[in-house]
């Protein structure tokens, strides 16, 4: 039986609300009202049908376009959310306070308020959070607190993707400025001599996937029975990927009594099965918030028949509005080719897939983030996890294998309380 200690919105809306101002994107109700988007090609008979394109991952179910659908709601007033604690009143090292200040941090956000005291606690969280809502920080505070306090502690965290590895040891390195923490990303996609030779010396926190982390076990670099401390971060995510059985490899390899963190957006039955296989006696804190986030912007482009898709999404990024834009592509092929089309057109243009190296990936993020480029193309690789500031715009260029793929595409914008739009070529 979960221990359940909040379920909560970031705040109420209060009962006066307004439609959002300035440009709109005459969305239709989600009800599958018939008038078109002021995008539309021209009125043509949906390619959406009852049947499903195909099975698996790499095929499309059937979504019905008005779930593409949802005027963002503002609200003049918004009760703010009043957390229980401050940074200060947490049991954790002057220096640790001092590097969450300097990192910006000035009150906790809901997962943090609520998690942080029972990580301290050596207790089991299973947190159930929509993306953008801290949960990083939810449990590096405390987990770092807890290696200052023991120094021979070590503490595994296994995520899904590359790039949330790497998010998360950035993080790391902010909030273990001067302490002598030391760190080690191991993840698939790059030369596993650099983390062989990493692993020649004491790292406190390891971040890695389940593939790479299986590997180093079974060579026998990561002796994860030293380790009484494993974080399984975008649980749902790694489940969707098929990890399940490197998940279960790792978690079996480590001490019986241990310290486990679990976080999921999602709550299936399945991912509470894997709880209860994985955690002793959790506290279950959830701050989720609905499918889609609250403050974004949702519609569809219809391509008429005859039009140009390439033609549609041009006229769209010449729109001022259009600043940091993320385009999704279903195909690693794809994605490169619309970056390339979208160079050849005079546009500051990246991509992000499985056939770019680690490097070359993190160099596109990385001019991203730092406005070097306008647009970024990338597969569903990047749905789940980044933390990219200020994207203006999410377009799904092809459609999501799932709505739950859709869910974490859209989450890349409208991230806290910040206004995002996502729209969806159909």
């Amino acid at each position: 039986m979960y221990k359940k200690q909040f379920s909560s919105s970031y705040g109420g809306a209060s009962s006066s609300r307004r439609q959002s101002s300035g440009r709109s994107f005459s969305p239709r109700r989600s009800s599958g009202h018939s008038g078109q988007s002021r995008f539309s090609g021209s009125r043509t008979r949906s390619r959406f049908n009852s049947r499903p394109q195909g099975r698996g991952r790499g095929t499309t179910k059937f979504i019905d376009p008005s779930k593409f659908i949802n005027k963002a709601v503002i609200t003049e007033e918004v009760d703010k959310f009043i957390p229980e604690h401050s940074f200060v009143d947490f049991k954790i090292s002057d220096i640790l306070k001092s590097n969450i200040v300097k990192k910006g941090y000035s009150e906790p956000t809901p997962i943090q308020d609520k998690v942080i005291p029972h990580i301290l606690a050596g207790q089991d969280v299973f947190g159930i959070a929509n993306t953008g809502t801290g949960k990083t920080a939810a449990f590096l505070i405390p987990l770092i607190e807890k290696v200052l306090i023991n120094k021979n502690e070590q503490v595994l965290v296994v995520v899904p993707t590359r790039e949330l590895a790497v998010q998360i040891e950035d993080e790391f390195k902010g909030f273990s400025k001067n302490t002598k923490l030391f760190s080690l990303t191991c993840v698939g996609g790059v030369p596993i001599s650099g983390q062989l030779r990493g692993l020649r010396y004491k790292n406190h926190f390891i971040v890695g996937t389940p593939g790479r982390l299986k590997d180093l076990i079974e060579r026998g670099n990561i002796k994860p029975e030293g380790f009484n401390t494993i974080v399984l971060d975008e649980a749902d995510r790694m489940l969707d990927m098929g990890f399940i059985n490197d998940m279960r490899f790792i978690i079996n390899k480590m001490p019986k009594v241990r310290h486990t963190l679990f976080f999921s957006a999602t709550a299936t039955g399945e991912i509470e099965k894997l709880t209860k296989e994985f955690l002793k006696n959790p506290v279950l804190v959830s701050v989720k918030t609905g499918d889609t986030a609250k403050n974004v912007d949702q519609d569809i482009v219809r391509v008429g028949r005859g039009a140009d898709k390439l033609d549609v999404l041009h006229g769209l990024l010449n729109q001022e509005d259009f600043s940091r834009v993320l385009i999704f592509a279903k195909t690693k092929h794809g994605a490169e080719k619309l970056s390339k089309q979208l160079i050849a057109l005079g546009f500051k243009s990246e991509s992000i897939h499985g056939n770019k190296t680690q490097s070359k990936r993190q160099r596109a993020l990385a001019s991203f983030r730092n406005n070097s480029v306008q647009i970024l193309v990338a597969t569903d690789v990047a749905a789940r996890g980044l933390d990219i500031d200020d994207v203006s715009h999410v377009i799904n260029y092809d459609l999501p294998s799932t709505y739950d793929d859709y869910v974490h595409r859209i989450g890349r914008t409208g991230r806290g309380s910040k206004k995002g739009k996502a729209l969806t070529f159909v």
